[in-house]
């Protein structure tokens, strides 16, 4: 059910739940602090929706935090909004395309990787990717794990992370998941999962998992959130206010956010 002012909804034609103001029109390219309301009011709908039963997942569509922030949006993300609304320890993750990534950490700096990258957080992003392999038909998924160091510390040489606590950690968890690598050489191991050698990979900070994704498959990657009560799927572009109404978008992301959400949200039998 698409969530917008009444106007919005009536030039679809199709049912809707109305919110903000009933008159309210956009000018395409050209945000507003009347269309950061909009999309505030949207979210906190969305969001009650599921809590209240009248959805199973939510689709949301691409915002700008800075907008968003001068409404009163005091979130990181929308990953974290949906986690303070619903309860829950959040994960992000992408598929859709032809790579399935899940990310341990995400929207911090990049200094502040190896101290947050603790063994709870690892083991919270391995669990998730098994669960979203599964979910997306995999029988025994297969998981890479990307090193924090180049070329996975190279036994120590280039880093000590991996030998001294992530691949520890990861000898641990694989009693409980089987598929489950050590840690990784980053500049490889995307490769790896394209030619299909492991079913998702889990990449330890931001831009590790994304640059190689979003080179891949910038038009048709979901970001979805896992480890939530319920479903939240988007498409994993920006708002691109630039192209914006000029009929050059492609819809396959968002598209694929919808078919992910309402395959995710099924229950198993």
């Amino acid at each position: 059910m698409p969530i917008g002012p009444q106007r919005w909804l009536d030039s679809l034609g199709i049912k809707g739940l109305a919110v903000s103001l009933s008159n309210f029109s956009i000018e395409p390219g050209k945000p507003t602090i009347e269309g950061a309301k909009v999309a505030l009011e949207a979210l906190e709908a969305a969001a009650a929706g599921c809590r209240d039963g009248k959805f199973s997942a939510a689709v949301t569509g691409p915002v700008s935090k800075s907008w968003l922030q001068k409404a009163g949006f005091n979130f990181p993300g929308q990953t974290e909004f949906f986690a303070t609304r619903w309860g829950g320890e959040p994960t992000m993750a992408f598929a859709g395309g032809k790579l399935r990534v899940v990310l341990a950490t995400w929207h911090i700096p990049l200094m502040d990787v190896a101290r947050e990258l603790d063994e709870p957080c690892l083991a919270r992003a391995v669990t998730q990717a098994e669960h979203l392999a599964r979910a997306l038909g995999a029988k025994t998924p297969r998981i890479g794990v990307c090193g924090l160091n180049p070329h996975a510390g190279e036994a120590g040489l280039l880093g000590t992370d991996e030998r001294d606590r992530l691949d520890p950690w990861l000898d641990k968890l694989r009693q409980q998941f089987p598929g489950l690598s050590r840690c990784e050489p980053g500049d490889t191991v995307f490769w790896r999962a394209l030619r299909g050698e492991f079913d998702v990979v889990v990449a330890l900070y931001h831009d590790q998992g994304l640059a190689p994704l979003k080179t891949v498959d910038f038009d048709e990657s979901v970001n979805i959130t896992l480890g939530l009560p319920w479903v939240r799927t988007s498409p994993d572009h920006g708002t691109a206010y630039g192209i914006a109404g000029q009929g050059k978008a492609s819809g396959k992301s968002f598209g694929n956010a919808v078919e992910l959400a309402r395959k995710l949200a099924q229950k198993p039998d």
